[in-house]
């Protein structure tokens, strides 16, 4: 069919229902033993339980016996809660605290209440003859719904049907494209009156139907278990906080990831990496890391340099980190077919490669062309292949990127045979199944290698594609996006959404990767880009070359102040992914989920909050010089101009082409870093006061900044207090931790009172 005709939209039936004939009607037997209810159907078996006082645990399996074993996603499954169980003629119970798990005879519904309250209810389970199933679960049309990971549209997903398949999408990439990198099928459900979130553990294609009815929505699987958690929470933070609980929290990067990076698909020999990093620093604009795409490769063999434009990599990776910059090098799964590569060699030797049920490996074209693939379901090859990393980390280099690990595949379905037989140590599992799961399990293979490698020091790894629990082990930026303001819009509330799916660092290429950037966009991608947890500018190379100094002197000024920028903020988006690490939180976040009284807010997509404490409004049209700004009830400080502001409406923010609207909420203390070139060098830091009722707090975390000796104790906090009173503002800083590593104070303003005299207390 040719797509770009009229033929494309000839009368289909496309978009018809998959149809689910046979319904699951009725308990037959049921038991309580262990802190587990068990149970037959008159189609399959059923279990349920407490994990804790959040979180319930419900699986269906309509084609077998239930497996109760944890996934790789829920690693804190791990304990069932001694619930009260109770049975009556209609229903089973189970309650823990406040929280209850009901199952009908009849029917077979599924109801949970918390307080008394239902929170959540079933209405209906039905499956066909292909061994697919399909949940309908009742809701309220004015259900807004979040997270769901990496998918484009809008921040709120009602209205939508969401898919999750990972897919390599270079084109065409737009709202509705469903189909992406990263398959996080958890979701958040809220009301005025209640929220849950709701994690569909399933690794098949699944697909989320928030558009068919108007009382309910449906989950579809293409295989496997109902295999589902329901969690509790008064809000959204709530959720997400105890959805992170049980699939794991983003750990505490590196600092020198957090810093600006630079990229291109590719810069091509060793002359030009060192060309642009000698640029940065003759410009003294900061870096701290450049990646180096598939050219560095010997014919795109991972683990190799190029012998005639980086004959000598070792020694340029030696020369950057002289000058404190990192070098992340891309490592696809694709092993090309070459009986004389060590690699390949030692992948048949030991049996290494994905292969069908008969025996045969599979081979697929990617870029090295015809190529096995690592089969990382299995622990003994992700042992292999972070070992193999050691070719790197020799190096000194401390970080890996991951792509195409979709796994993406030159051919027409762009992946896999679905009848590729991966082993689960031991088990059996069809490429229909671990599909989605591949790109976790290569991040976890990645990420376990080089902590293996380098014991003492936090990697960074970065993939493109994963599943629920990709967070443990890398960030995730979003993509082969295109350098088109649509794709900046966009690029946000998928940010927001990621977060809120437990996948805190993350970011998009800044300037888009393909097509080409122009000036505008650049200044405006990377004001942006700035204040989002992940900032690397990235291209592909057929377009042109997007560099802060691209596009000539007055684009390269405002683009440097936006880098420094980044590294004066610091101070506060290290404390942040501090807070992070402990609280599963994501630094950036909806308006709404720190707002929640103003319902409205929920429809801001273009808006986010930095931690509790910045909203960020950034540009994302052409030739806008103006904008709408939404303020929450409360009192702001412009970051620029230092005007107080109320909140609670819509303000039209003035955003000359150098700007980007920063507002500071009222209340707090913001410590801004001293100007440095990267990350490795020491920082000072000033105090910005913004007082409120008269007074403002927060607190300053750092440590090392590469290390784990912050899990021994060797870091330190600041916390900081200022109170007004007669004019006078005292500023109190109580320290823990190490004293070495205290962040030293130079300078403290206050904004938002009149003062006349500034005291300091263990400063």
């Amino acid at each position: 069919m040719d797509a770009s005709t009229s033929f494309a939209i000839l009368p289909s039936n496309v978009k018809e229902k998959t149809a689910f004939p046979h319904e699951i009607n009725c308990v037959r037997t049921a038991s309580w033993a262990n802190n587990c209810l068990t149970g037959t159907l008159d189609t399959g078996y059923f279990s349920c339980y407490f994990v804790n006082e959040k979180i319930a645990q419900v699986i269906v399996n309509p084609f077998g016996e239930v497996d109760l074993t944890a996934s790789i996603a829920a690693i804190h499954d791990t304990a069932k809660q001694a619930a009260e169980f109770d049975e009556t003629g209609d229903y089973y119970q189970l309650q823990f605290a406040d929280k209850q798990i009901i199952i009908y005879k009849e029917t077979f519904q599924i109801i949970m209440k918390q307080a008394g309250k239902v929170i959540f209810q079933t209405e209906g389970l039905a499956v066909n003859r292909n061994k697919e199933h399909q949940i309908s679960i009742q809701s309220r049309p004015e259900t807004a719904i979040f997270g769901l990971g990496e998918k484009t549209g809008g921040l709120n997903k009602a209205g939508s049907i969401i898919s999750m398949w990972n897919t390599d999408v270079y084109s065409p990439h737009n709202k509705d494209t469903v189909e992406i990198y990263q398959s996080i099928p958890f979701m958040i459900a809220d009301t005025e009156e209640t929220t849950y979130g709701l994690f569909y553990d399933n690794s098949y294609r699944t697909e989320f139907d928030f558009q068919s009815y108007e009382d309910k929505y449906t989950i579809l699987a293409e295989g496997g278990q109902a295999n589902f958690y329901v969690i509790f929470g008064e809000d959204v933070k709530e959720v997400v906080a105890s959805y992170t609980e049980l699939t794991g929290k983003t750990p505490l990067p590196p600092k020198w990831s957090l810093g600006y990076h630079q990229s291109r698909y590719s810069y091509t020999s060793e002359e030009e990496v060192e060309r642009i990093a000698n640029t940065f620093k003759e410009k003294e604009i900061p870096l701290d890391c450049v990646f180096m795409d598939i050219h560095y490769m010997d014919d795109f063999r991972v683990f190799t340099f190029n012998p005639d434009t980086f004959p000598n990599g070792p020694e340029l990776i030696a020369r950057l980190r002289e000058q404190n910059i990192d070098v992340v090098p891309i490592v696809d799964p694709g092993i090309k077919k070459d009986v004389n590569y060590p690699v390949y060699q030692e992948g048949i030797k030991h049996n290494y490669f994905c292969r069908k049920l008969e025996g045969e490996i599979y081979y697929g074209e990617v870029w090295p062309g015809i190529s096995a693939f690592p089969d990382f379901l299995s622990t003994t090859v992700q042992n292999w292949w972070g070992n193999l990393h050691k070719f790197y980390t020799d190096l000194g280099i401390r970080g890996i990127w991951n792509d195409m690990n979709e796994p993406s595949v030159f051919n027409e379905s762009k992946t896999m045979d679905l009848d590729v037989v991966h082993d689960l140590d031991g088990k059996n599992v069809t490429h229909k199944e671990a599909h989605n799961l591949y790109g976790l399990y290569m991040s976890k293979a990645t990420f376990e290698g080089l902590k293996r490698l380098v014991p003492n020091e936090r990697p960074f790894s970065l993939t493109r594609a994963g599943y629920a629990g990709v967070q443990r082990y890398s960030a995730v930026w979003t993509g082969d996006n295109r350098s088109h303001w649509e794709h900046l819009e966009m690029s946000l509330p998928m940010i927001m959404n990621l977060g809120l799916s437990g996948v805190a660092f993350t970011g998009a290429d800044v300037g888009g990767f393909s097509s080409d950037c122009t000036k505008e966009m650049l200044i405006r991608w990377t004001q942006a880009g700035a204040f989002l947890p992940y900032f690397r500018n990235h291209c592909v190379q057929d377009s042109i070359y997007q560099e802060p100094w691209a596009f000539g002197l007055d684009a390269e000024k405002i683009v440097k102040k936006y880098i420094e920028l980044r590294y004066a903020f610091l101070p506060y988006i290290y404390t942040e992914f501090q807070k992070t690490a402990e609280t599963g939180l994501p630094l950036v976040r909806p308006l709404y989920t720190e707002f929640k009284d103003e319902r409205d807010l929920i429809q801001v997509n273009d808006e986010f909050m930095l931690g509790e404490n910045i909203l960020v409004a950034p540009i994302v049209r052409e030739g806008q010089v103006k904008r709408l700004v939404r303020l929450p009830i409360g009192t702001w400080f412009n970051y620029w101009t230092k005007e107080q502001l109320e909140g609670g409406d819509y303000i039209i923010a003035d955003a000359p082409i150098d700007t980007m609207p920063i507002y500071i909420k009222a209340g707090t203390i913001l410590p801004i870093g001293s100007s440095v070139q990267n990350t490795k060098e020491t920082q000072s830091i000033a105090l910005e006061i913004y007082i409120a009722n008269g007074t403002a707090s927060g607190y300053v975390y750092n440590d090392d900044g590469k290390s784990y000796e912050y899990q021994n104790g060797e870091f330190a906090k600041t916390g900081l207090t200022a109170t007004l009173q007669n004019g006078e503002v005292q500023v109190k800083a109580t320290h823990s931790g190490k004293v070495n590593l205290q962040l030293e104070i130079t300078t403290i303003q206050v904004f938002g009172e009149k003062t006349n005299k500034i005291t300091r207390a263990g400063i």
